[in-house]
């Protein structure tokens, strides 16, 4: 399949997704010529009131247009919908880099690097193209997720290496694309990735997971496609960042750009007695286990059967986004 045709078959998938705003009228527009309350993105966001609720979130709706801007979503902003327009015509986009240079004189480091910046709970994205455009200069977050219950659909990640930094809390992607290079999804929440698309730019690593040792669920991903944006491309599934790192592929399709070996121990070998990596169900050439580390592990069916998004996200409040 060429790639212009899969990337219209993404395109069909994210556009034809059901919509989940549910209010008629949006509490504030977002508009680059000026025809909405807002011209910036986070001028919308600091205009949101406190004291919504899940049944009655602060719709912002984002119309058309390109915002080159570094956004902040400050840890008082929940229940709050940020809804592009679409995906495809609706961008956030900044270019911060690990290498730059700060106000103290020193590089700001990749923590500082986010476009899109969640400090909020109860927060959600939708239709959305979030972008670092700085390109393969190093670590340049797209976006970092500091809150939790923190919901994104048919959105687009874009970016190289480090794009989506889960760094702590729980999440769920759906309908989403996220592109990158080197560890470009990460960090140490629990996060549920279901029917996305993930695109390898170069030959690297998928995941890089800091999984706290006492939390039972990392990073899953369900009926997700890895493809490469190159037929040379060839990627590991995931390395540990941290020793307890947990990563879980279910039912996704693996082209052949997934190394035969499927994880890599970031040159730790200590780490292989810690890490949990798992898989079941996948299919296509890069789901052949037959090379695979022997350090990871096929799950059960009963094991694979319980991996959804009501028992990987619903903790101690019963959270499910899949609704």
């Amino acid at each position: 399949m060429s790639l212009l045709l899969r990337h219209a078959i993404l395109l069909l998938v994210l556009l034809s997704a059901p919509a989940t705003v549910t209010r008629a009228t949006p509490d504030a527009i977002v508009a680059a010529d000026g025809s909405g309350q807002h011209t910036s993105i986070q001028a919308a966001i600091n205009a949101a009131p406190p004291g919504r609720t899940a049944a009655s979130p602060w719709v912002i709706l984002v119309q058309p247009g390109r915002y080159e801007e570094i956004v902040y979503v400050q840890r008082e902003k929940v229940h709050v919908k940020l809804v592009g327009a679409d995906p495809q015509t609706t961008v956030l986009t900044g270019s911060l880099h690990a290498n730059m240079t700060g106000p103290d004189g020193k590089p700001i480091g990749t923590f500082r690097t986010p476009t899109l910046y969640i400090d909020a709970d109860d927060f959600t994205v939708e239709n959305l193209t979030i972008e670092n455009a700085a390109g393969p200069v190093g670590q340049a977050l797209a976006v970092r997720v500091d809150g939790d219950r923190v919901a994104f659909r048919r959105c687009r990640f874009l970016g190289h290496q480090d794009t989506i930094l889960v760094n702590r809390g729980r999440h769920y992607f759906e309908a989403c694309e996220i592109v990158g290079t080197t560890d470009f999804i990460f960090g140490g929440a629990t996060a549920y990735f279901r029917n996305c698309e993930l695109v390898c730019l170069a030959n690297s690593y998928i995941t890089a997971a800091s999984t706290p040792e006492n939390n039972l669920h990392g990073l899953v991903f369900e009926r997700c496609r890895i493809r490469g944006a190159q037929p040379e491309v060839r990627v590991y599934l995931g390395r540990p960042w941290r020793d307890f790192a947990a990563v879980t592929f279910l039912n996704c399709e693996m082209s052949n750009i997934v190394r035969p070996e499927g994880w890599h121990n970031w040159s730790r070998p200590e780490r292989e007695k810690t890490a949990r990596y798992t898989e079941y169900g996948n299919t296509g050439t890069g789901a052949d286990r037959s090379g695979r580390v022997a350090w990871s592990r096929m799950l059960s069916d009963d094991e694979a059967r319980s991996l959804t998004p009501a028992t990987v996200l619903s903790g101690h409040d019963g959270w499910r986004p899949d609704l």
